[in-house]
């Protein structure tokens, strides 16, 4: 597809501001066939290779139904998580439901899944994705991940892929993500950290915003506002370079973009981190 998404050249000053930017950029990707890897009809996203580069197993890919798999993402924090059948998982973020389906198969027809996104355009392909894979157990919700549309202590487990760093106050996600876990409940997430500081034009461009770069939180204050919420025993199970990862994952394309966002590779190497830990509600 050659059709382009508008590139907004700032990150907006306000935090509602910054959700409505985002918001409208995962609707464009939803819509126009896009992720932060680039066009599917020309990037490796289209044959799964990113998400089998991330750790994303084959033949799981392989079952989605087309168009669940946009690409996006920054791990695999699914395969940690050792979901049994019968149990009930949310997905923050869950997009066009990749997570989702393949977690429908592991906790089968007596669990459930709840997928929570924003982005109608997300919700819509999502919902289309699992009718067409007959996952009756999968129910995705329109909601922000700072006021989950999910019962108290209701989930036995939750995952997400690379979005909490998409929300500007993290501290009210974790809080939410301990208020629906269930005493023992338990989280694999994949997300991004930085190491360091980022430049200031970096931190201010949207495109790095949605890249998943300039909404990054420092690492030692990220895993403070879990434990504060209540959140213990983390475990880190991988910590990478994103930007050596993306680079393996999707060489041009991380090139093209960071061209656009006017950042430099030796910027931001070493300090913008993929990090996927382990933690549970006490």
């Amino acid at each position: 597809m050659s059709e382009k998404i508008p590139q907004p050249d700032k990150v907006p000053a306000d935090s509602e501001s910054v959700i409505k930017t985002v918001r409208e950029r995962y609707g464009a990707f939803a819509s126009v066939g896009t992720s932060c890897c680039g066009p599917q009809t020309t990037s490796c996203c289209a044959t799964g290779d990113v998400a089998a580069r991330l750790g994303y197993d084959s033949v799981d890919l392989d079952l989605l139904p087309d168009g669940t798999n946009l690409g996006l993402g920054c791990g695999a924090p699914l395969e940690h998580l050792e979901l049994k059948a019968g149990e009930t998982i949310v997905d923050l973020g869950s997009g066009a439901g990749i997570d989702a389906l393949i977690a429908a198969r592991q906790v089968g027809t007596d669990g459930k899944v709840i997928g929570v996104d924003m982005t109608p355009e997300m919700l819509a392909a999502a919902r289309r994705n699992a009718e067409t894979a007959g996952a009756d157990q999968v129910d995705f919700r329109e909601g922000r991940l700072e006021n989950l549309p999910v019962d108290d202590a209701s989930v036995d487990a939750l995952t997400s892929n690379c979005v909490i760093n998409l929300v500007p106050d993290k501290a009210l996600v974790f809080s939410e993500i301990a208020r629906v876990l269930r005493p023992g409940g338990r989280l694999v997430v994949s997300d991004i950290v930085l190491d360091g500081d980022l430049p200031d034009p970096i931190r201010k461009s949207v495109l790095a915003y949605v890249g998943c770069v300039a909404g990054a939180e420092r690492r030692e204050r990220y895993f403070e506002m879990l434990t504060d919420a209540g959140l213990g025993e983390v475990e880190i199970l991988k910590d990478v370079d994103f930007l050596e990862m993306t680079e393996k994952a999707s060489p041009a394309e991380t090139v093209s973009l960071m061209e656009q966002a006017g950042i430099h590779r030796d910027e931001v190497v070493g300090i913008v981190r993929s990090v996927t830990y382990r933690a549970k509600k006490a």
